[in-house]
């Protein structure tokens, strides 16, 4: 991971520890989907504004989202930040095969195709 990632992390551990910040611990994955769904309508309109200083701040907001979810989680012992990674790597893969698994394909059409194919599949399979 970049020392900046790291730093984050370690921002996040202070924040959440005894002598960090009483609200930031006292916050739950349901007290907090407001602020998740607020970040992201800011995202939005920044996307739809053009205003790239913006769409910058609010994509550090939903990380911030990502991140303080992520460490309730690690605080409950259910996963950590680096999990949250892992599945997004393993999906990723998953999901592009003409990318990862030398499948061919001809078209963009038929690379959506394939992503809902395999995204019914993963359902089906638990992943």
């Amino acid at each position: 991971m970049s020392k900046k990632f790291d730093e984050l992390k370690r921002v996040f551990d202070k924040l959440h520890s005894p002598a960090g910040c009483m609200w930031d611990r006292r916050q739950t994955h349901e007290s907090l989907i407001k602020y998740l769904k607020e970040e992201t309508g800011e995202f939005i309109s920044a996307v739809k504004s053009g205003d790239t200083e913006n769409m910058k701040e609010e994509l550090g907001d939903i990380l911030l989202q990502i991140m303080f979810h992520s460490q309730i989680a690690k605080k409950q012992g259910k996963f950590t930040i680096e999990d949250v990674i892992a599945t997004l790597i393993k999906k990723l893969k998953r999901r592009h095969p003409h990318v990862f698994a030398g499948k061919k394909v001809k078209s963009v059409g038929e690379i959506l195709s394939n992503w809902k194919k395999i995204k019914i599949s993963e359902k089906k399979n638990g992943n």
